[in-house]
């Protein structure tokens, strides 16, 4: 063989292997956690947020104050959950586990973010309606459009009209008035294709702008599902909420996060790992 042909052979073969280090998946032992506890919200949505004979905290956000600063606490959630469980929020009947934590962790690299939850989903839920999964896991993410995006997470997507709410049009999904949210979700489902949406005028689950890519895994009663995602660019503090569907819940009848945000290469209360 020739030297030169074998040089060249040599360089792209180290050219193979800087290209597969750079977008390498993360080392996650390395990557920090962060607890963000997930609650089952019953039938609050953010008319009920924003009236003060309901919600206490009406005051508040007006200030600009967020829903974490008001009740984060050591890392739980301080809700009053037997109102939250009570028939007044949740008519239909409540899970038997109100809120659990989600063990969140992110990362990055010129090109993608990687998000990675880990969770015990439990059993009891109140509503069993999607049969083919056992779990779904969403991360959304608002634009700066959205109503109370930096104050309230996804929670601004869901209204007194959004389907499953009492009375409401089974059709109507979640919404909001201005802006929009993309977001990206698995499903337990073997061969369940990763959803891509977006939240405006209606949800859509595919034709986002993510890029997302996802997978995930069960180990005894753990799961594990990690989100791939274009970099939103480093520099950025972006805002987010993760929501889990547990026990083949369906629409609202799951565990959400208030709002929280993202750090890449910035300051956030999630910071993700420059890889």
């Amino acid at each position: 063989m020739k030297k030169s042909t074998l040089s060249m052979m040599l360089l792209g073969s180290l050219l193979a292997v800087g290209s597969q280090a750079a977008f390498a998946a993360p080392d996650w032992a390395k990557v920090p956690k962060r607890d963000i506890h997930v609650f089952h919200p019953g039938v609050s949505p953010m008319e009920w947020v924003g009236k003060k004979s309901d919600h206490s905290g009406t005051a508040g956000l007006k200030k600009g104050e967020t829903c974490i600063g008001c009740h984060e606490e050591k890392g739980a959630l301080n809700f009053d959950f037997k109102r939250l469980a009570g028939k007044d929020m949740e008519p239909k009947g409540a899970p038997k586990t109100m809120n659990y934590p989600v063990a969140v962790q992110a990362a990055y690299d010129a090109s993608n973010l990687y998000i990675r939850l880990t969770f015990k989903a439990p059993a009891g839920g109140a509503d069993q309606g999607d049969k083919d999964n056992e779990v779904k896991a969403t991360v959304m993410f608002p634009d700066a459009q959205v109503q109370l995006a930096n104050q309230a997470g996804c929670w601004a997507s869901c209204h007194n009209d959004a389907r499953t709410m009492p009375g409401a049009d089974d059709k109507k999904t979640k919404y909001v008035k201005a802006g929009s949210y993309q977001l990206m979700q698995w499903k337990s489902a073997k061969g369940a294709k990763v959803a891509n949406g977006s939240v405006t005028a209606d949800r859509k689950m595919d034709g986002g702008t993510l890029g997302a890519q996802a997978e995930g895994s069960k180990a005894g009663d753990t799961y594990t599902v990690t989100f791939t995602s274009k970099n939103p660019g480093e520099g950025k503090t972006v805002p987010f909420g993760i929501a889990i569907h547990g026990d083949h819940a369906s629409g609202r009848f799951h565990h959400v996060s208030l709002g929280y945000t993202l750090g890449v290469g910035a300051d956030g209360d999630v910071k993700a790992l420059k890889q």
